[in-house]
């Protein structure tokens, strides 16, 4: 067997790895108590790995016998981790130094994690996929974790390794079936099968197939498996949900299409009703949901939700505009909710985890900057237009009606209207409550860059959407 060792096709993963390497040995090696080492060492590693991203841009091919893909899809994803891993470290130091929990082992765990994120987008072999989704699950336990002092950060930690944990035999168990079946884990192999085989589900490959769905849709937070968010969100410290929340989420579904979107949908493998059913009670039960909370960081976890329903819609329409809408919308949904979780943690000044919308009560006329950032975040994620979050759904729904799913789009289309109002309700505490809610806001210039970034990135690719599409339906068609 001939093996290719073409190095760029896992230039932004090497990147990532040695300065993993590097970050920790600095941080043990270093008499700095402060960690502004680690904190600096990561900047740099992250923004390394983001040239060679843009340098080796869609190069590689398929290397190590097929277990690495280095293509535009990879590309496209690695940017979107590096781009979120990036602006959670911008704005993570001033969090970590109040709560006195500032070590250099966050930092470590976070390039690990976009680590792990970029072979599972990566992966040309269940196998590559599967240690790339260990490495970021272990990170995320940890990091869920990490406020040690607190009892709702390890009660968080403890659910989400235990119920991760037991997905991840689903999944696993699902790997050893289609193994059982096909004599091979490679996906180029498990797709030369399904296009030659009568029965595509005969064997063991039905159920196996099933198994991987249930282990990645746990990953995506998808109704029913979607029970483990809202608590491992709230309990968490609140850089890492905005971390959760974003880049673990864009992993599960590069991973979906990548072993999904061509062998299982276009060769008729019948998804339809199963993923219908999910899509609908997840955008449904993640809505109202967040219609009875009264905190910001559950409102926006059940927000979550929601979100991995309107992505099913995309990847249910199972074609190249639904392919190429969820990846923009996967890449802009990263500003909205880093965005929205570090202007949550700006504002709360409690110091026990508690984040009341209530807080943001006059931060309109005491702070209007940072008022109307949080509006375009909160606005975007509604899908009001200009705004990156209305092209994301737009896209999305567009390619639904395409594949004749206009019901399925009615639903999704009212189930918006619905976000309304809890997304509009933090803006009507931010502007119109007169209740003393707001404490002044401390001084934290790379928490006010990171939520500024954010907002001009959301106008940016509202505003001009054609550039981002453009570059996500060449990544989809790469996979085809």
């Amino acid at each position: 067997m001939n093996i290719d060792y073409n190095l760029s096709a896992i230039s932004v993963q090497l990147v990532l790895g040695m300065g993993s390497v590097l970050v920790l040995l600095t941080d043990v090696l270093t008499k700095k108590k402060d960690n502004d080492v680690a904190y600096q060492n990561t900047l740099t590693v992250l923004a390394l790995a983001g040239v060679f991203c843009v340098l080796k841009w869609g190069e590689g091919g398929s290397v190590f016998a097929g277990m690495v893909h280095g293509d535009l899809f990879s590309s496209f994803f690695n940017a979107a981790f590096l781009v979120v891993a990036f602006l959670v470290t911008l704005s993570s130091p001033n969090y970590l130094k109040r709560n006195q929990i500032n070590h250099g082992e966050y930092y470590l765990l976070i390039l690990l994690a976009t680590l792990g994120m970029s072979f599972m987008a990566s992966a040309g072999d269940l196998l590559t996929f599967f240690l790339g989704l260990e490495t970021m699950s272990i990170c995320l336990y940890v990091l869920a974790g990490f406020h040690k002092t607190r009892a709702k950060s390890n009660e968080s930690s403890l659910k989400y390794l235990l119920l991760g944990a037991f997905f991840t035999g689903f999944l696993l168990y699902g790997i050893a079936l289609v193994y059982g079946q096909v004599g091979s884990t490679n996906l180029s192999a498990i797709s030369t099968y399904l296009a030659e085989t009568s029965s595509p589900l005969g064997g063991y490959m039905g159920i196996g197939i099933a198994m991987l769905l249930v282990g990645l849709t746990f990953k995506m937070a998808v109704v029913p498996f979607h029970f483990w968010s809202p608590d491992v969100y709230d309990g968490a410290p609140t850089p890492v949900t905005a971390f959760m929340s974003a880049a673990p989420k864009a992993a599960a579904f590069a991973a979906a299409l990548r072993i999904f979107f061509d062998p299982g949908i276009s060769l008729g493998v019948p998804w339809d009703n199963v993923l219908w059913v999910l899509a609908v009670l997840t955008i449904t039960v993640g809505n109202f949901a967040a219609l009875a909370q009264s905190s910001v960081k559950r409102m926006l976890a059940y927000s979550s939700v929601t979100h991995a329903g309107y992505l099913l819609v995309g990847f249910l329409a199972g074609n190249e505009l639904g392919g190429s809408g969820m990846l923009y919308y996967l890449f802009t949904y990263g500003f909205m909710n880093v965005g929205a979780f570090t202007m949550a943690y700006l504002v709360n000044r409690r110091g026990n985890g508690s984040y009341q919308l209530s807080d943001f009560a006059q931060l309109g006329s005491k702070n209007p900057t940072m008022a109307l950032l949080m509006s375009i975040f909160m606005l975007s994620l509604t899908g009001i237009p200009p705004l990156a979050g209305f092209f994301g759904k737009l896209y999305v729904f567009s390619a639904a009606v395409q594949a004749g799913y206009v019901w399925l789009v009615v639903i999704a289309v009212l189930n918006s209207a619905i976000s309304v109002f809890y997304y509009l309700r933090v803006m009507v505490i931010m502007y119109m409550r007169e209740e003393e809610g707001l404490r002044d806001l401390e001084k934290a210039p790379t928490v006010a860059i990171t939520a500024a970034l954010c907002g001009i990135a959301i106008l940016l690719f509202g505003l001009f959407p054609g550039t981002l599409l453009d570059l996500a339906r060449e990544s989809i068609l790469s996979l085809l």
